[in-house]
């Protein structure tokens, strides 16, 4: 029997436990690396079969632009793999915009891997990577569907397996652009590469652990606390409570991780301000649809 729709599909956000940017490539795209780890905060999606080949997007929540990532998904895998069929794509959005966390890439991977299923695609993993990368560099990284070691301009891969986390998230009211950190004139571009056998268990330890600033740093975020003083004083709030922060991806939330026993406290503690959207979350060993996808 021909699978008709699919309902409550999660699209979960992520966070850079670390993100350095190592230079630059030619064609202007920036050379970084970081851990990414999926936690479980996530936008809602919902697909229907199409016989007609339109696709069609329905806003349940707040308006997405007219041609965003995941209509742009749907109709790169269509015309790849030369199917027929279409789908209605109804979201609701919980992952605010602008904020670091990977939202619109993470729609735009659960749409290829959701019509992949739902149109008898069955293309393994691989193939729907090369076809993520296209769309964005963060899309090939909810494809993989685990935490992991990131390199390039976010296409190379290496999976990681690390303890389950808690975080204390804050995003501000305000978002920030992308395009406008990377493009920043005071933007650090020459952070030390490092190799994932030279980083080893110590530094995977450090980078997990509740206790003091961990490993590494983000190098977006001294530029993003320039455009956005809301992201410093987030940051600030946390580092108080929590002994930690860290922004997350190019802004403008920032998290801090939590140990034992502090996570319920969190948001009686918080000295909220207005606009501020405070939430507790939780990393995901492996993304909710990684058995969806053929190896």
């Amino acid at each position: 029997m021909t699978v008709q729709a699919f309902f409550d599909v999660p699209a979960p956000a992520k966070l850079n436990l670390f993100l350095h940017v190592v230079g630059r490539r030619g064609d202007g795209h920036h050379l970084l690396q970081s851990v990414f780890v999926p936690i479980d905060w996530a936008d809602m999606l919902h697909f229907e079969r199409r016989t007609d080949g339109l696709l069609r997007r329905h806003d349940l929540s707040a308006t997405l632009p007219a041609d965003d990532l995941c209509l742009r998904a749907a109709r790169c895998l269509q015309a790849a793999s030369g199917t027929s069929l279409g789908a209605d794509i109804s979201i609701d959005k919980q992952v605010p915009w602008g904020a670091g966390l990977g939202g619109g890439s993470s729609d735009a991977a659960t749409t290829l891997i959701a019509l992949n299923r739902l149109w008898g695609l069955n293309w393994p993993r691989a193939k729907l990577l090369e076809l993520g990368l296209t769309l964005g560099a963060d899309v090939p990284f909810f494809i993989g569907g685990t935490a992991a070691w990131v390199e390039g301009i976010g296409e190379q891969l290496t999976e990681l397996e690390l303890p389950g986390q808690a975080f204390a998230l804050i995003k501000p009211q305000e978002s920030l652009e992308t395009a406008k950190i990377f493009t920043h004139p005071q933007l650090a571009r020459d952070s030390l590469r490092i190799t994932l056998a030279g980083f080893g268990a110590e530094g995977l330890s450090r980078l997990t652990s509740p206790h003091g600033d961990g490993w590494g740093k983000n190098d977006l975020q001294p530029v993003a606390e320039l455009l956005c003083p809301a992201v410093r004083d987030a940051a600030d709030e946390l580092k108080l409570r929590f002994g930690n922060s860290r922004m997350s991806g190019s802004g403008s939330t920032v998290f801090a991780r939590l140990g034992e026993g502090n996570a319920s406290e969190f948001l009686a503690a918080i000295n909220v301000r207005p606009g501020w959207a405070c939430r507790i979350c939780r990393s995901l060993h492996r993304h909710p649809l990684y058995d969806w996808v053929p190896r």
